[in-house]
């Protein structure tokens, strides 16, 4: 079974540029770069959806994501100070007790 290739976004981005720059065909870059054309024109086809995110004004989606990720691990932090500072609450109590009897 053959394995599947990873590829980076910069080398996505550089393999796309190239055929948007009509350079050379889809075909061409492909055979350059050892890739299937098709998947060059699925690459270049998503860089053309995405495009007018670059433009846009305003929060996007992924940093709206990412604000709401670091939202939800400060409050797991809130928790864990909370929760730590009742154990040793607990653990100073219980010497007390247990020392009593």
């Amino acid at each position: 079974m053959k394995k599947r290739n990873r590829y980076s976004a910069e080398f996505k981005t550089k393999v796309v540029l190239e055929v948007l720059r009509e350079e050379a065909t889809v075909n061409e870059v492909a055979a350059r770069h050892e890739i299937s054309p098709v998947m060059v024109s699925r690459w270049k086809q998503d860089f053309i959806d995405r495009a007018p995110e670059v433009f846009k004004k305003g929060v996007s989606e992924s940093e709206k994501e990412l604000a709401r990720e670091q939202e939800h691990v400060a409050d797991l932090e809130r928790k864990v100070g909370q929760l730590t500072y009742e154990v040793d609450w607990l653990k100073k109590k219980s010497k007390g007790i247990f020392k009593r009897k």
